[in-house]
Order: structure tokens, then sequence, then C-alpha cells
């Protein structure tokens, strides 16, 4: 993270979180626009318990929207159909 502070040091209002969890901590949604390993496999519950709206905007259409649903998440894929959850 040294690398990014350093090249984002003149952006105003940008901020940092020690872990991608962390990063979740009162935002509306989370936004996957990577396919990196560490994304794959998250915990949703930790993600959805985290959100103020349990909305994942998919760039990548990583994880399968029956499962987003089960998790009590709004999943939206980019390409795929919407699943949302009952409750």
């Amino acid at each position: 993270m040294p690398a990014a502070k350093s090249a984002f040091a003149d952006l105003k209002g940008v901020t940092y979180a020690d872990s991608p969890l962390a990063a979740l901590d009162g935002a509306d949604a989370l936004a996957v626009v990577t396919e990196w390993k560490e994304f794959r496999s998250p915990d949703f519950q930790a993600i959805r318990a985290r959100l103020k709206t349990p909305a994942v905007f998919d760039g990548r259409n990583l994880y399968d929207p029956e499962e987003m649903k089960r998790a009590g998440l709004e999943y939206y894929p980019i390409g795929r159909a919407v699943a949302r959850s009952s409750g």
C-alpha cells in the first residue's frame, strides 16, 4: 500500500483500509472489478454485515447468483441475470 499512498498523495478524500473487509465498513455497495485470487471466495456473510445496503456489483462475474441470493445479497453481475435476496 505504500506505493498507492505515494501515487495518490495529491488526491483529496482518498482513504485507505487495512483489509478488503475493512474497506466495506459503512460502504453503500461493493463493486468487484478484479479477478485477483483473494477475492474469489470471500465471506459473503461478513460482506453483508459491513455494507449499508447489501448490494454487490460484479464486473468480473466471479460469483454464483444463487449463492449470493442465499447470502442475502443483491447481486448485479455484468452480462448475467440479477439475483436479489427475498429478505
